[in-house]
């Protein structure tokens, strides 16, 4: 029992009245691309933790073999949350990922709860985040999306208050005195006006250019 524990898989003991007559090992098959979404999001600085039900035996070899170095094993289906608000209370930002109708508690606690596409319907109606595929690296992917529209987020608000610290007072006559009484029409206001849309705009769209993968 225990070398099938150590192999990462879970075993189960049959047993007739009092007496044991067998041994049954089940184990999950992890996902080709786990252990390299599990490295990236480490090189991102997410730190990765495991949240099972398994005995902390066969959690440590499935851990091992990803990459993960802190595991939450033996967690009860109902305790879950619970270890979340936990790890909340150390001061993270938790995103969870999940895909059973054990995780859906989870994903609601959660700052940022991901589903698999191809997990329960409680699951994905739990999360705030469906990914189609059942891919791990996808999980990746939505964290580079979102770090992406954020530094898109800043950098046109910064443009946008920029542009206007400069051009309302321009508008408002600040040039007048001193250079040939210049005036900003309201035709050419407009034109300003349309060039920090266009410009915030198109600073966006730039972010089809990006490799998220």
């Amino acid at each position: 029992m225990r070398e099938f524990e150590e192999q990462g898989k879970t075993a189960m003991l049959v047993a007739l009245e009092n007496e044991n007559i067998g041994l049954i090992a089940v184990a999950d098959i992890l996902k080709e691309n786990s252990r390299e979404a599990v490295e990236t999001l480490k090189k991102m600085g997410v730190e990765v933790v495991m949240i099972t039900g398994d005995n902390a035996l066969t959690a440590g070899a499935i851990a091992t073999e990803v990459g993960i170095t802190r595991v939450l094993a033996e967690v009860l289906p109902e305790d879950k949350a619970n270890a979340i608000k936990k790890l909340q209370e150390e001061g993270k930002l938790v995103g969870m990922v999940g895909d059973g109708i054990n995780d859906a508690p989870a994903l609601i606690q959660s700052d940022v709860g991901i589903a698999m596409g191809t997990g329960t319907d409680v699951a994905m109606e739990s999360a705030k985040i469906v990914l189609i595929k059942s891919d791990p690296r996808d999980v990746v992917a939505a964290l580079k999306l979102s770090r992406l529209t954020i530094k898109k987020i800043k950098q046109n608000l910064l443009w946008a208050f920029g542009y206007n610290t400069i051009g309302i007072p321009i508008a408002a006559g600040i040039l007048y005195p001193f250079f040939d009484r210049v005036l900003i029409t309201p035709e050419l206001a407009a034109a300003f006006m349309a060039l920090s849309s266009v410009s915030v705009t198109t600073n966006s769209l730039l972010m089809k250019r990006s490799k998220i993968k």
